[in-house]
């Protein structure tokens, strides 16, 4: 069986994590994780970075820092992981769900601004597929109305928004502040893994009290305060040293992986233009305004029925392929909470998305055999 998704290892984790080991500091906020935050600041010019035990974790910590109350509203796309909703209801925010654009999963910008009440607080734009949503716009209203923008950058390292000047800014820098995974089914990984990313400047000192547990540990091992004690809230969000180790091998490598990723993204959408065209199937699409980080490759079928037939048929031919979210607005937690319009697109990817394999150690004989099979499939 062609598994859906397998990590990849670069050959250093190992030795990393034994180098970690070998310091005496596993706690975290050591040599590895300081390492990792160094090198994202460095290559994609972030402000401040922290790691975080899961782009979950950076999310509410995202929520903590903006100060979400009972009764605020977060406007978000449905079509999402439930970690993008979770962190700001745990905060006892009210969740106001967006509708996806018709031609991709990212949120339908031009219907964020008629969601917005004189409760909304923030606005999430969830990048998938690492493919850009509108920031120009995104941005533009959050400007109008006051609001907060976080990114939720879980599958887009290593990609950029391009705006109509042509100027390109990599997803992550463009809100207040954002989140990325590293979760084994991204591009880079760590098993578990995640990130914040601070790009306005008067968050970056509560940024790293709110990551040490609410004390201003950090601070104190700086020397810039002679004890640490409780300041704030907080919780134990920064990983381990086994975590960053593992990362930071995986970073050095960055650019194969990436190229990897890239060729067999390439692959498939040369390959399947004519299959579904004759079979009303949508390969991905990436806007001018994107780059594209090769994070998944995705089918959208003709419906529900097409997309069970081709997730079987290829699973007899021994291929995994998966589909991804339900919506959240029709979740068993959140339905009964739901009282906004009908999400036609969220609804559509729902039922017609099917995810293709694609990871770094996929070689091009089961890439052709993924290829070969699903040419042998009528819709």
């Amino acid at each position: 069986m062609i598994p859906f998704n397998k990590p990849h290892l670069t050959g250093k984790e190992t030795h990393y994590i034994y180098d970690a080991v070998k310091t005496g500091k596993l706690s975290g906020n050591g040599k590895y994780t300081k390492l990792c935050q160094t090198f994202f600041e460095n290559k994609f010019g972030f402000k401040k970075c922290l790691l975080t035990t899961s782009c979950t974790d950076a999310l509410e910590m995202a929520a903590i820092l903006i100060d979400i109350q009972k009764g605020d509203e977060v406007i978000m796309p449905s079509y999402t992981f439930v970690s993008t909703a979770n962190a700001f209801v745990l905060r006892g925010a009210k969740i106001v769900f967006a509708d996806s654009k018709k031609d991709h999963p990212n949120i339908d910008e031009n219907k964020i601004e008629s969601l917005i009440t004189d409760k909304t607080k923030a606005i999430v734009p969830v990048h998938y597929a690492g493919v850009a949503c509108n920031m120009d716009k995104i941005m533009a209203i959050a400007n109008k109305y006051n609001l907060f923008v976080i990114e939720d950058a879980a599958q887009a390292i290593d990609s950029y928004y391009i705006n109509s000047k042509g100027e390109k800014k990599v997803l992550g820098s463009i809100g207040h502040l954002s989140a990325f995974s590293f979760h084994e089914t991204k591009n880079i990984i760590s098993g578990e893994g995640g990130m914040l990313v601070i790009n306005d400047e008067s968050y970056l000192d509560r940024a790293e009290i709110i990551w040490e547990k609410g004390t201003n540990r950090s601070a104190f091992f700086r020397g810039d305060v002679d004890k640490y004690g409780w300041v704030d809230v907080g919780s134990s969000f920064l990983p381990s040293e086994i975590i960053s180790a593992f990362l930071y091998a995986q970073l050095e490598h960055l650019d194969d992986i990436q190229n990897r990723r890239k060729h067999i993204w390439k692959i498939y959408k040369t390959e399947l233009e004519e299959w579904s065209k004759q079979n009303k199937v949508k390969l991905p699409v990436v806007p001018k305004s994107s780059t594209n980080n090769a994070h998944m490759f995705y089918l959208v079928c003709n419906s529900l029925n097409d997309r069970s037939k081709l997730i079987k048929s290829l699973k007899e031919q021994n291929v995994l392929s998966v589909f991804h979210y339900l919506s959240l607005h029709k979740s068993p937690f959140y339905a009964k909470h739901y009282q906004g319009d009908e999400l036609i697109n969220c609804d559509l990817f729902a039922n017609q998305l099917v995810r293709l394999p694609l990871y770094y150690d996929l070689t091009d004989e089961q890439l052709n055999t993924i290829i070969e099979s699903i040419k042998q499939i009528t819709l």
